[in-house]
């Protein structure tokens, strides 16, 4: 270990022991003390640390005396007074009580009391931390009563230089969303609506292969060139088919006009008009020959001006802008017209496949937000559901639903493995905390308030909660600083203040 990291270490221990020993041997304040919130304890008013027989403090003025109870049944807690008369009970209906806290943030609570069986409870629920600075006023046959004192529960102070050398960081509570989601395995594949298996629709021999596995493509691009006896014969029957259509155009349009000019009978005229028509047929058919075989018009124009070689030559398209994602077809081979040889993906968009148990079909809706995690890196992205099966898969027992993925740079390939965080619910909530911010101290969920280099372990009602942040329904007030790092550190030094308070 380098030597200035050994520095720090033993700096960090050396201020861990200096505050130990501060607790442990410190001065428990006397009646007379003042304390940290500046009130002074008056010599007249006695405040013993014995405990009543109810646990409660005891409280004392000459020979009047109260036992503060804080009731706590594990769903809410109150305050209870127990007044007595030279350690003899006396009628709580004959006591008047009140009293006032004092929280960390400097707010104040007022309570008012109210006599129940043998003691006074106090008419409002305690519903923060139960550590305050505490006035509490008795009258009792036209004596008044006043104590002040602390009653101080999970806090502690912390040196500015140690809070930084811990790494304890703190941010402000304040309103977040919280998602409430499913997680769901999937599998990216292919977006078949923008995928193309291609065929050569004719058989023949490969004469030559122009693009490979991984190339890009361009709409209407060649990419394989075939040579075919079939599609031959089809480029000869459509010009001898146009030589004959032209012959029977000359044939009708001459008869035509001798007709006009009363030279020929009726009839030879349309006679040449019938043949021309059955030509013109004809050439018709064998024009969708060969567009159906894949020959766009251009090319079937152009073919008057080919040679008689290139009458084989047949063309494979691309029929959109994308990516080979398969290649079955090498110079030479033999195709069958149905064999598939390329299959083409416009990869700009990919589908995210969701496996979805029957338990869970009635969380998952079309139209949900659904976020997708790549498993084997960071990747991030989202998307919405836009279908789900109507059945439940025979061999699976699961049923799919999808999710369009935009892929504009290509870096979600089909075939990664993903997983999908459907959102069952979003809510933005007033007052949220960060997962790691929570502690359990007294077997009671807390945060760790901070006011400047004071700490406190402020008890929290939880709500819900979407694995990174946690609503707060009670216990923390927007804008509150709290804890967000290292609070274990401020706990484990709570539980030895806790023991060195023990006798």
């Amino acid at each position: 270990m380098p030597k200035k990291e050994i520095i720090g270490v033993i700096a960090v221990i050396l201020l861990g022991m200096a505050i130990s020993a501060k607790i442990l041997f410190s001065d428990r304040p006397t009646a007379a003390s003042i304390d940290a919130h500046g009130h002074s304890h008056g010599d007249n008013h006695k405040h013993e640390s014995d405990r009543g027989k109810h646990g409660g403090k005891m409280l004392t003025e000459g020979d009047f005396e109260v036992e503060l109870v804080t009731f706590d049944n594990g769903h809410n807690s109150h305050f209870r007074v127990y007044p007595y008369y030279k350690h003899k009970p006396v009628d709580p209906s004959q006591v008047s009580v009140t009293m006032e806290t004092e929280l960390l943030d400097t707010s104040l609570k007022t309570y008012a009391f109210k006599p129940l069986d043998n003691f006074l409870v106090s008419e409002l629920e305690i519903d923060g931390p139960k550590s305050f600075f505490i006035k509490l006023t008795a009258k009792w046959k036209d004596n008044d009563y006043e104590w002040e004192f602390s009653q101080y529960e999970g806090r502690l102070s912390m040196a500015s230089e140690l809070v930084k050398r811990m790494g304890i960081d703190s941010d402000l509570a304040q309103s977040k969303q919280i998602r409430t989601t499913l997680t769901l395995p999937g599998e990216l594949v292919l977006n078949t609506d923008k995928a193309s298996r291609i065929v050569p629709r004719v058989s023949g021999y490969v004469r030559q292969s122009l693009k490979n596995l991984g190339d890009p493509v361009k709409k209407d691009e060649i990419i394989t060139w075939i040579d075919s006896r079939e599609l031959g014969e089809a480029k000869s029957q459509y010009l001898l088919a146009l030589e004959r259509e032209k012959l029977a155009r000359y044939n009708y349009e001459r008869s035509q006009q001798l007709w006009e000019k009363q030279t020929v009978p009726e009839k030879e005229f349309l006679t040449s008009k019938k043949m021309f028509l059955e030509e013109k047929i004809g050439l018709t058919s064998a024009t969708r020959k060969l567009i159906a075989l894949g020959l766009t018009e251009e090319e079937i124009q152009k073919l008057e001006e080919g040679s008689l070689k290139d009458l084989t030559h047949y063309p494979i398209r691309a029929p959109f802008d994308g990516v080979i994602v398969k290649k079955n077809v090498a110079n030479g081979d033999w195709l069958k017209d149905d064999a598939e040889i390329y299959v083409v993906a416009d990869l700009s968009t990919v589908w995210a496949e969701i496996i979805v148990y029957p338990s869970d079909l009635e969380s998952v809706r079309l139209g949900q937000k659904a976020i997708i995690k790549a498993t084997s890196s960071d990747m991030v992205t989202n998307g919405q559901v836009s279908y789900i099966d109507s059945v439940i898969g025979d061999e699976s027992r699961t049923a799919r639903a999808r999710v369009v993925l935009e892929n504009p740079d290509g870096k979600w390939r089909p075939g990664l493995f993903v997983k999908v965080e459907i959102i069952k619910e979003e809510q933005t909530v007033p007052v949220a905390v960060r997962n790691d911010a929570i502690q359990n101290y007294h077997d009671k969920p807390v945060v760790f308030v901070r006011y400047e280099d004071t700490f406190e372990a402020r008890p929290i009602k939880l709500g819900r909660s979407d694995g990174h942040f946690t609503q707060i329904i009670a216990g923390l007030s927007p804008g509150e600083s709290y804890v967000t790092k290292n609070s274990y550190i401020l706990k484990s030094e709570l539980g030895k203040s806790s023991m060195s308070h023990q006798h």
